[in-house]
């Protein structure tokens, strides 16, 4: 375990923040790393929980990006945490591996453990072409929406399910019909991150489209 500290904790929504550690020196991670953290108190050190880094590899910080669960203690002292705050954080681990160009296809904090391989790959060029659906309840939880499109332009669709709001390009829930209108070609790469149910049915729809999947769960 690595000792660190908390710097910076800001809202990027409404229950999503950005936590902002030191570096431990000599740490290394490749995009789509994953780590465990917890935080460096007695009642808390042996209660780990697993979370994506966001920033680019060449950073002198690290970033996460979490959402606070009002059942999930760790989450909920960490939504109130200063900085200072002593934390323990593991070496990174393989979480999602990028294998080629493709669709990112996320909901909700989802979308986290792609951040730092898209912005890797937008600062090495390799980006373009590619297509990103990021589905959330309404236009206010989407994570880091003006990155996203700067990084993917028209290729970035921001699904709304329980409303139709300005900052949605679609209102409603990823179905068969709307994959089929968008993906042209199954052979590409498709990373799917999401709550088990939202992966379980973005999956056997790509399936029957006879799509290559890459997918993680959460929550």
């Amino acid at each position: 375990m690595f000792q660190t500290e908390l710097l910076l904790r800001e809202f990027v929504t409404h229950d999503v923040q950005r936590y902002i550690l030191a570096k431990p020196e000599g740490y290394h991670f490749t995009p789509g790393q994953a780590i465990e953290l917890a935080i460096d108190d007695p009642v808390w050190r042996n209660q780990r929980r697993p979370f994506t880094l966001t920033n680019r590899v060449d950073d002198r910080v690290l970033e996460l990006m979490i959402k606070s669960y009002g059942d999930d203690g760790v989450t909920h002292h960490l939504a109130n945490s200063k900085p200072g705050q002593k934390l323990l954080i593991t070496a990174p681990f393989d979480s999602f591996t990028y294998e080629g160009p493709g669709w990112f296809i996320a909901a909700g904090a989802g979308i986290t453990p792609f951040l730092a391989i898209i912005r890797d790959l937008t600062d090495r060029g390799e980006l373009a072409g590619q297509k990103l659906i990021y589905s959330n309840k309404a236009g206010d939880d989407i994570i880091q929406q003006h990155e996203l499109e700067a990084a993917f332009g028209s290729n970035a669709h921001f699904l709304c399910t329980r409303e139709n709001a300005p900052r949605c390009t679609h209102f409603g829930r990823i179905d068969e019909e709307f994959m089929r209108q968008h993906v042209l070609d199954p052979s590409e790469e498709f990373y799917v991150c999401g709550p088990p149910a939202f992966s379980q049915q973005v999956k056997e729809i790509l399936t029957k489209l006879g799509a290559n999947i890459r997918s993680m769960e959460f929550g």
